[in-house]
């Protein structure tokens, strides 16, 4: 391949993560997505394609839906309930701050809907692109994205957290839930909190979604109670945990477990616990090195 080809490449790829990272959940699966669409544009003849972003962005989407079709099918099956994978660094400005909630949201939609609305209202492609790249008429793309633009709306936080405020609610949190701190928890935890827990089938965890205050407040007093924590150990990292409030934890069978807040009111919502390994390889890397 021409240098400049291959340059061109590698200028889009962190984009490209990006967009198949919202598609598919899994910055393993999108790492996969990029990867063949980097060995697809290393067949093409560059003289042939005019706009090299618009090229990838329609191969790289097409890749994610095609897995879209099989990752739904394996859902199905999925044992508890499914998280997205989860990231640590802050949401970049361009994804609009999809938080894990938000990835939840896009769950719900269909395909082309999280399609349409990803690349026109997160990475700000015109409908007549977005119409080309899923191939379908841009009226019906106007149609797609403004359906899935309900269903996000109605996702986000109607009273966002100042960042300090949240990280100051979240070491509350880790410190009350690690002691078992009843009262603690309950001063914290909003009515309605709603618990995720996502093992995979590979760690204990919930097989369904907690909800309610006391619900989810006697889970975290039990869990301290049968001495299940590293009392006495921070957290391996404190800060946005897929664009939310939240710190990462060692667990004593040596796998880090991810926690990430929903908060408003200054009341924690909902409560997104990682503990897949599968979905922790990246976590592990970045926080605890190569031999995680």
């Amino acid at each position: 391949m021409e240098e400049a080809a291959l340059a061109a490449f590698q200028a889009l790829r962190p984009r490209l993560q990006r967009l198949a990272h919202r598609m598919l959940g899994s910055a393993a699966e999108a790492e996969d997505a990029v990867q063949e669409a980097w060995l697809r544009w290393d067949r093409t003849d560059p003289a042939t394609v005019r706009e090299p972003a618009a090229f990838l962005t329609r191969v790289v989407t097409r890749l994610c839906l095609d897995q879209l079709k099989s990752a739904r099918a394996r859902r199905e099956t999925y044992i508890g309930p499914w998280l997205p994978e989860p990231v640590l660094e802050p949401v970049e400005e361009e994804a609009e701050d999809l938080t894990t909630t938000l990835l939840l949201a896009l769950e719900r939609l269909t395909p082309l809907e999280r399609a349409a609305f990803l690349l026109h209202d997160v990475f700000g492609l015109g409908f007549e692109e977005v119409a080309r790249t899923i191939d379908r008429d841009p009226a019906a793309c106007r149609q797609l994205a403004s359906r899935a633009r309900g269903h996000v709306r109605e996702a986000r936080p109607r009273h966002p957290v100042a960042e300090a405020e949240g990280q100051a609610i979240a070491d509350a949190f880790f410190h009350a839930s690690r002691n078992g701190d009843l009262a603690t928890l309950r001063t914290l935890l909003a009515d309605g909190v709603i618990l995720h827990a996502d093992g995979g089938g590979k760690r204990p965890a919930l097989l369904h979604v907690l909800e309610g205050l006391e619900k989810v407040a006697h889970f975290f007093e039990g869990l301290a109670k049968k001495g299940l924590y590293n009392l006495g150990v921070p957290p391996l990292h404190r800060g946005l945990v897929d664009g939310l409030p939240g710190y990462v934890t060692l667990e004593k069978d040596g796998v880090p477990q991810t926690t990430a807040l929903a908060i408003e009111d200054g009341r924690i919502v909902a409560i997104y616990t990682m503990r897949n390994p599968d979905k922790l390889g990246s976590v592990a890397l970045r926080l605890m090195g190569a031999g995680a």
